[in-house]
């Protein structure tokens, strides 16, 4: 950032100022969707408790279940970070801003301003803390003295699905009782999902791509 940049921020010695672009998922989720269905593919929605009761309707599954796999892959690594945001109406607000340490930051949209936030790590609780919101309400305004007469202000609060090692992009064969089930594990993004997802998900239908194609071990047969 110049110099004159700067002048707004003066608690900062230094920025980067530059242009991105911001995807919605509340509009951008639906769409999606719509693609999906558009395709002909059939969206079922029910609750499962174990991946084995998807067999054999199904003949490779993809486990993209976030902090479910924590039960449906038997991964202890998974825990969540919850994040606190404010969803505020400041339509005047055009910019983004986000301090050093990301724990600040000032997300313009098209109908509304995300004021965030924070990263509670093995936190499961999803309701919002008075006394957080204020202090994201107050760092934001620190950095934008104009979002004091934003309207609307509501509260949210979410999980995020953190894994230390990374991104599970993988295949497993699970085998039980002579039966065998192709699982594409896809998860623990953590908060970079929607950075990363068309490019992690291209990779996830690769492996799929390989268990339809794969030779077919027969089920052995009991000699009882």
């Amino acid at each position: 950032m110049t110099k004159a940049e700067l002048k707004k921020f003066p608690q900062h010695v230094f920025g980067h100022a530059f242009t991105t672009l911001k995807c919605e998922s509340p509009a951008y989720l639906p769409w999606l969707e719509k693609r999906l269905k558009g395709s002909g593919v059939l969206i079922l929605t029910r609750r499962i408790g174990d991946l084995w009761e998807l067999h054999p309707s199904f003949d490779v599954v993809v486990n993209c279940s976030g902090l479910g796999s924590r039960q449906l892959a038997q991964d202890s690594e998974m825990f969540p970070v919850q994040g606190q945001v404010l969803n505020v109406r400041a339509p005047w607000v055009k910019h983004f801003i986000r301090d050093g340490s990301g724990l600040t930051y000032i997300y313009p949209g098209t109908s509304n301003v995300i004021l965030g936030g924070t990263r509670q790590q093995g936190d499961w609780n999803l309701s919002p803390d008075a006394e957080i919101s204020r202090g994201i309400f107050s760092r934001c305004c620190a950095l934008e003295p104009s979002l004091q007469g934003a309207c609307d202000i509501r509260e949210k609060v979410g999980l995020r699905p953190f894994r230390p090692a990374g991104v599970r992009l993988q295949t497993e064969f699970l085998a039980q009782d002579g039966r065998r089930l192709p699982v594409v594990h896809h998860y623990g993004h953590g908060s970079g999902g929607i950075s990363v997802h068309w490019g992690t998900a291209l990779e996830a239908a690769r492996l799929v791509s390989e268990c339809v194609q794969a030779p077919r071990t027969p089920t052995p047969k009991s000699n009882l």
